[in-house]
């Protein structure tokens, strides 16, 4: 049989059902979800399913993103809501390359793993299955594990086993709906790609380090904490009019996103009205041993994350949320800043192993 996964949250509890109620049928996974998006978040689930199916000892075949493809169907039903005709096109259009892949590989049924999802419909599911392995002359199995507290029993399993439990989805449609009263975060970088609290490129690194601890056999814990979590959209600040090479440090928050003030040269701090620190890039260097040659240099290449609030913590404070802005020079200007930046609370997973905390 094969059967197509959508994540290992699904995937892992429904195979271990299916081998206790079909003890005698040999399984194959198939990881096909080009609805998937961003890139990294696919790559991020389907390194969870890897490990789940290794775990449970089923093989794995990883089928091709082809966003495109998928992206070019949903023309005319990107406001469709959730559970409506564009759910119905995406279950159609990875059940439909499941059947193309059974076939290629000598399979005469084919599941998926979405029948377990709370948040999908059982019923659009199933015809899709019943539609798709009519048209190529296959078997399809449409089984409800939710039922009978199967949905509960799910979630613990998820827990027991460490499985990345995604906040979305998966399509851009829907994490864009869901975020309507915020922002969409997994969608949106820092210039400099530098890995940043709750995001999809932290979480890549995490479970990484949770592969890892199970490869060496290391005991555990995940576990969830709430942060004061800081993304700056875009920012600014200018001497005399003139627009300059300036870097923003993590958690620079001004309330009303502006700010101006005459300006005084100095070689090293300059204390501004609203809080504001501006810093000579020498000063900043010397901090923390660093040999940025210019602003422009620290922008594209900015130092890892925990270097800088390290920084921030050694000029005021680790709580602080002062704007503290790096320039090449501190001028003797009239100075004008505008900042738009957001704080909000994020729910994080941290790894304890042992007595060592990553």
């Amino acid at each position: 049989m094969l059967v197509h996964i959508c994540c290992s949250v699904d995937s892992d509890y429904f195979i271990k059902k299916l081998r206790q109620t079909y003890p005698n049928e040999p399984l194959l996974a198939y990881f096909y979800d080009p609805n998937i998006h961003p890139y990294s978040e696919y790559l991020l689930r389907f390194s969870d399913v890897k490990r789940s199916c290794k775990k449970l000892g089923v093989p794995l075949i990883c089928g091709e993103y082809d966003y495109e493809s998928w992206l070019s169907g949903t023309k005319g039903l990107e406001n469709e809501p959730e559970k409506g005709k564009r759910c119905e096109y995406c279950f159609d259009f990875r059940v439909n390359q499941s059947a193309k892949k059974a076939i290629e590989l000598g399979e005469s049924t084919i599941t998926t793993t979405l029948l377990m999802s709370p948040k999908k419909n059982f019923n659009q599911l199933e015809n899709s299955l019943k539609s798709v392995s009519e048209r190529y002359g296959l078997k399809y199995l449409a089984i409800d594990f939710r039922k009978g507290g199967g949905t509960s029993e799910q979630f613990n399993n998820a827990k027991k086993e460490k499985l990345y439990h995604q906040n979305y989805c998966g399509c851009l449609y829907a994490l864009n709906a869901q975020r309507s009263q915020n922002e969409a975060w997994e969608l949106i970088s820092p210039l400099g790609a530098q890995t940043q609290p709750a995001s999809i490129k932290s979480r890549l690194k995490l479970y990484k380090k949770v592969r890892k601890c199970e490869k060496l056999k290391q005991d555990y814990e995940l576990n969830r904490v709430k942060i004061l979590n800081y993304r700056l959209k875009n920012a600014r600040l200018s001497f005399d009019g003139v627009v300059m090479d300036s870097y923003f440090l993590f958690y620079s928050y001004i309330n009303k996103g502006f700010t101006r003030f005459n300006a005084i040269e100095n070689k090293n701090i300059f204390y501004g009205k609203d809080e504001v620190w501006l810093v000579s890039l020498t000063h900043f260097n010397h901090l923390a041993n660093f040999n940025y040659k210019s602003v422009r240099e620290l922008i594209y290449s900015p130092p890892k994350l925990k270097a800088e609030l390290h920084i921030r913590k050694k000029l005021c404070g680790k709580n602080s949320l002062n704007p503290i802005i790096i320039l090449d020079k501190i001028l003797s200007a009239k100075c004008e800043i505008q900042i738009d930046s957001v704080l909000f609370h994020s729910s994080v997973e941290k790894l304890k192993v042992k007595n060592h905390k990553f």
